[in-house]
């Protein structure tokens, strides 16, 4: 399946995720599992266009990972809206960047839901970790 991305989306996608994994090389501030930071590193250099996900496990990877950079962008949107203004330009970019990941978010969260009644429709049971696996969607 096709997550189709503005280039709005990418750009915003590619700066969050970019500001996390520098973060995280630094040793600073990210708290995250070492599987969502690897699936940062894979997605940056993919970010250059719509985003190709083959299976269950691969959305449920790629939605926690962007779960990960939404709350980043949402912390620093907050953060710059307090220590300069709600209309300063950069809270009003933070804003944009922020809603952008959360739209993209969003139209991910959807893509699983929908593979998950597939998997259901095709295999007559929930789906489960194997089935996230081994059930491919084509593009």
């Amino acid at each position: 399946m096709i997550l189709r991305c503005s280039f709005e989306e990418l750009t915003a996608l590619t700066s969050g995720a970019g500001r996390l994994l520098e973060a995280h090389d630094e040793g600073g501030r990210v708290s995250a599992p070492a599987s969502v930071m690897a699936t940062l590193e894979a997605l940056l250099p993919e970010l250059n266009g719509d985003l190709s996900i083959n299976t269950l496990a691969e959305q449920q990877r790629l939605e926690e990972a962007l779960e990960l950079v939404l709350e980043d962008a949402r912390q620093r949107m907050d953060r710059l809206v307090i220590e300069q203004h709600p209309a300063a330009e950069d809270a009003v970019n933070a804003y944009f960047e922020y809603a952008n990941i959360l739209t993209v978010l969003d139209r991910l969260r959807r893509m699983g839901a929908e593979m998950r009644a597939i998997i259901e429709l095709t295999t007559g049971r929930p789906a489960d970790e194997e089935t996230a696996r081994a059930v491919t969607f084509p593009d």
